[in-house]
């Protein structure tokens, strides 16, 4: 994937970026909305989210966006708050279709670990994502399993490729009374070498006194607990705030020099509004 040169870049960098905040926003909000949905919806959605910089940063990222969605729900081809592009199986134990996530990028002139070194690019990751169902947990919640298998594309760069990214996690998912829906979930990032050296990897150009020239492996990059909870106001507006902790205990580069805290936080908060939706219904 190649981008554009300005001005079209910054609009497919908004855009893409609006998919990942829509995944973070929603991906995992509704244990099942109560009802039909409209086939499609048109709305805006803003979030601030403080990040780590990667896992094994003492640095965070903060950042605030406005951004425009559009959502379709189509019995194979998808773009909603659950998946992205097409839907490959859905019964009520699988379901197979293709997830995008993201992650801010930042200058390493604001990361002392990696001052010097390239910058960090905003990254989106597009691939291949499996749930299954696992049946009723306690309170009327649900448990599932989900499988992602990601390719990471630096959108700073082109869209260079740079690497692979596996991430299986476990949810308990909850709807509650009053509008509210709760998530909480468990996982672990594996990484291929090449985008363990995005992050990790120290080239002997850019050694100094307290940065030892150090070569990525391929391997586990965190594990990972977060919590999602959402509001639905009323038919138009949703407010939400998630929180997520990553730990690098036992990872592949828990010695690389670029690794300077043994966890770290992510937490933000947001709102959704959607503006216009179609009089046809879905037929999930």
């Amino acid at each position: 994937m190649t981008l554009p040169t300005l001005p079209l870049r910054p609009l497919i960098v908004s855009l893409a970026l609006a998919v990942g905040v829509l995944g973070v926003a929603h991906a995992q909000s509704d244990p099942g909305e109560v009802g039909p949905q409209p086939l499609w919806e048109v709305g805006a959605v803003g979030v601030g989210v403080s990040q780590q910089a990667y896992p094994g940063s003492d640095n965070q990222i903060r950042r605030g966006l406005v951004l425009p969605y559009f959502s379709y729900r189509g019995k194979v081809l998808r773009a909603d708050r659950d998946t992205t592009g097409l839907r490959a199986i859905k019964t009520d134990t699988f379901e197979l279709d293709l997830g995008v996530a993201g992650a801010f990028g930042s200058s390493s002139d604001k990361i002392e670990a990696r001052r010097g070194m390239p910058d960090l690019g905003t990254l989106i990751e597009f691939g291949p994502r499996l749930r299954w169902n696992l049946g009723a947990g306690p309170g009327g919640g649900s448990w599932r399993a989900v499988l992602p298998l990601r390719g990471v594309f630096d959108l700073s760069d082109r869209g260079a490729h740079r690497g692979m990214s596996l991430e299986p996690e476990l949810q308990f998912r909850r709807r509650a009374d009053a509008g509210w829906n709760y998530t909480a979930s468990v996982g672990a990032i594996f990484a291929d070498q090449r985008l363990a050296r995005t992050f990790y990897e120290v080239d002997p150009i850019y050694v100094r006194a307290d940065r030892p020239a150090y070569e990525a492996r391929a391997g586990l990059v965190a594990w990972r607990v977060g919590a999602f909870a959402t509001h639905k106001l009323d038919r138009d507006w949703r407010v939400f705030g998630f929180a997520r902790l990553d730990t690098v205990a036992g990872a592949a580069n828990r010695d690389s020099p670029l690794v300077r805290q043994q966890t770290g936080f992510t937490a933000g908060m947001g709102v959704s509004w959607t503006w216009l939706r179609s009089e046809a219904q879905a037929q999930d």
